[in-house]
């Protein structure tokens, strides 16, 4: 098939579903194409852009079918801009192309069948969710440049209103355009590695409506902090602190290892339930705070935690799924490899008077054994990893440990059903699987399951 067509070559084609990227997937004579910008049911024209071996990406020139579920995005650079997929495709079929997409990782992948998927838990309100923004900052000439990166490029489309994105955070990107305007501080050169602002980092307390600022420069010093520190009290309510990250490397590394403190106490607080966290320039926070209540209450509730069970959260991060489930338990164990977490995990446990969760530095593999060396037997054991999944020595340190119940908590269809394979191999099986929207208008799902031993 691919000495048939070629890139840059336009094809018609039929949608029949979408891909875990949000591209519409259809196939020409079994030869499997993804076609930004399509919907399933949908006869497109296609643009190829590359062809491999097995498939064909390319671009959406023309709708000539259009779906019942398409709409019109609602953001300008929608089409240009890399952070959302979906836009054109109505909440509700978003929804279904994610319990979708795990279904379709759970056969695929994992070779699963006759698993039921529940319908995904969607927001109430899918826009202006993000309590934590990113933006990089650049120059092109003597503009100023402040938004998002173009798809899959380092060319800065300028925004000036994100819809994912908490309003607070719009309006202190609006701020910092403005006083680099007004006292002339350049942006960021990466081809030059010159200027001074890379990114601006807003997060935002959704509960407590405190903000911290972050200014990540390419130098030591800030001119006309004062000034900043001024406009931001004026402007952005609810404003705490102000923190300059320091970050030198010709790196795509958001974040530098080092931060100064210009304004404030360097954290904010946000709450989650009934608990308080502090955060930091660098320490993790769900993104979407409403839609974190709801994925660690279906976790908390998958755990049937009845007041007498030892749960060990595996990649505690913070300590925020742990201390909602210390709430429930006798005793929970956290376990993380990174030591700045673990800092935060401890301070979150003392300032919320939780005095049944204990945090473990270390190697999930090493930690499990030797905390049932020590007597320690879970009953539960709940692990939230990165995207790239488990390594499977940690699966099977979990397995070792024959926990009642695992409840596994993804954000990642593909990794979670290749690592559940491992688990149902170590005598588990799957009993509930439960989409949970925490990123609408993008491709993303994370997923929450409960795993039973036979």
């Amino acid at each position: 098939m691919t000495k048939e067509i070629s890139a840059k070559q336009i094809i018609d084609l039929t949608v029949t579903s979408l891909g875990s990227s949000g591209e519409g997937v259809g196939k020409v004579d079994g030869f499997a194409v993804f076609a930004v910008g399509a919907l399933p049911g949908e006869d497109v024209r296609v643009k190829l852009n590359q062809v491999k071996k097995s498939y064909a990406t390319g671009q959406v020139i023309k709708v000539v079918t259009t779906s019942k579920e398409r709409v019109t995005p609602v953001c300008p650079v929608y089409k240009e801009c890399g952070s959302c997929q979906l836009q054109h495709l109505s909440y509700e079929g978003q929804l279904k192309a994610k319990q979708q997409q795990v279904v379709d990782a759970l056969e695929r992948i994992g070779h699963f069948h006759d698993i039921k998927v529940l319908p995904t838990i969607g927001d109430e309100i899918p826009w202006h969710y993000r309590n934590k923004m990113q933006v990089p900052v650049a120059m092109e000439g003597k503009k100023i440049e402040i938004g998002c990166f173009a798809q899959a490029t380092h060319k800065i489309i300028d925004v000036e209103e994100c819809f994912i994105q908490k309003e607070k955070n719009n309006v202190i990107a609006a701020v910092v355009r403005k006083w680099m305007k007004e006292f002339k501080i350049p942006g960021y050169m990466e081809d030059k590695q010159r200027g001074i602002v890379r990114h601006i980092m807003g997060r935002v307390g959704v509960r407590t409506g405190e903000v911290m600022v972050v200014l990540v420069t390419a130098t030591p010093t800030v001119p006309h902090a004062k000034e900043l520190v001024y406009m931001l009290q004026k402007e952005v309510p609810g404003f705490k602190t102000l923190v300059q990250n320091i970050n030198t490397r010709h790196t795509n590394v958001i974040l530098g290892e080092k931060n100064k403190i210009i304004f404030g106490s360097g954290s904010i607080k946000d709450k989650l339930g009934d608990l308080s966290f502090n955060i930091s320039a660098q320490s993790f926070f769900q993104v979407n705070s409403e839609q974190a209540q709801k994925l660690y209450d279906t976790a908390l509730e998958y755990a049937k935690l009845t007041g007498k069970e030892t749960v060990v959260d595996v990649y505690c991060g913070t300590g925020t799924i742990t201390l909602f489930l210390a709430q429930k338990a006798k005793n929970v164990f956290g376990i993380e490899i990174v030591p700045s977490a673990i800092r935060d995990a401890k301070t979150n446990a003392k300032e919320n008077k939780i005095a049944n969760a204990n945090f473990i530095l270390g190697d999930a593999a090493k930690e499990l054994p030797n905390l049932l060396g020590a007597g320690v037997k879970p009953d539960v054991i709940v692990l939230d990893p990165p995207r790239a999944g488990c390594e499977v020595r940690v699966l099977e340190a979990i397995a070792s440990v024959k926990p009642k119940r695992i409840v596994y908590v993804s954000c990642n269809p593909a990794t979670l059903a290749r690592d559940l394979v491992v688990l149902t191999k170590a005598k588990y099986k799957i009993t509930k699987v439960q989409p949970v929207d925490m990123f609408p208008q993008t491709s993303h799902v994370e997923t929450v399951v409960l795993m039973s031993r036979i």
